[in-house]
């Protein structure tokens, strides 16, 4: 069974259900879903300085999955257009940690909207690597990652994975986390990245993969007919997350 953690931010919380049920409906064996829910943290406090409410407890997962095993990291602003054992075959016992290794400038001075102005889309190095990632649970190296050193480690220090060095960082292929709109379309790509914002928002509706993501928020909310198209209408009308409209 894969132990998969996803980031969850009650903001957008039909993001998270949208994309577990990409998981869900193209896994070819079991997968235990663990949201990093910051009340179900017991008490961790990690530094609030981000666009969401995940964005240190990423770094939890060694210790939350006991030091033991293989377990993967996604961020919830995803869907996957695979299986997702495929990528658990991609695991490296010999590495710490896998991520695909993206190298760019961002083409958007914000970061999704709905974010405070303050809270600019800066670009930094190894920029979205963290918004996937493959865990050696057990590798020594990631035992530092306790809930008091995550507390007080700094934002750069964990984006850059700089506890670790560089050929204790293994690398997946970019298919596996498929930049939507700061990337070209790709659409054989097994992972959309919605790091912009998620078609929930008016400003992304029209993304390219965006017809996919309304494929699984539809299916996760098990709707039919005019209730399912009115729903995301008014979603996008209103240029507000699906979830603050449900209901």
């Amino acid at each position: 069974m894969i132990p998969l953690y996803v980031g969850y931010d009650l903001r957008e919380a039909a993001v998270y259900h949208t994309f577990c049920q990409s998981v869900i409906e193209q896994a070819s064996k079991p997968v235990m879903f663990i949201p990093l829910h910051e009340s179900m943290l017991d008490g961790f406090d990690g530094q609030q300085d981000g666009t969401n409410k995940f964005i240190y407890s990423r770094y939890l997962v060694p210790y939350l999955n006991g030091f033991y095993g293989a377990a993967v990291f996604c961020d919830g602003d995803m869907v996957v257009n695979a299986d997702i054992n495929e990528l658990l075959e991609l695991f490296d016992p010999d590495k710490a940690v896998q991520v695909v290794k993206h190298k760019y400038r961002t083409k958007a001075e914000r970061k999704y909207v709905g974010t405070p102005l303050e809270s600019r889309n800066v670009d930094y190095p190894r920029k979205n690597q963290s918004s996937v990632m493959i865990f050696n649970c057990a590798h020594p190296a990631n035992t530092i990652l306790t809930p008091e050193f995550v507390s007080e480690a700094g934002g750069s220090f964990l984006h850059r994975f700089e506890w670790l060095n560089e050929d204790q960082i293994g690398e997946l292929p970019f298919e596996w986390n498929w930049l939507e709109l700061e990337y070209m379309h790709n659409p054989d790509a097994k992972l959309f990245h919605h790091t912009l914002g998620s078609p929930g928002f008016k400003t992304y509706e029209d993304s390219p993969s965006a017809r996919l993501w309304n494929h699984y928020l539809l299916n996760a909310l098990n709707m039919e007919g005019e209730r399912q198209h009115e729903m995301v209408r008014r979603a996008h009308w209103n240029n507000r997350p699906v979830e603050k409209v449900i209901g």
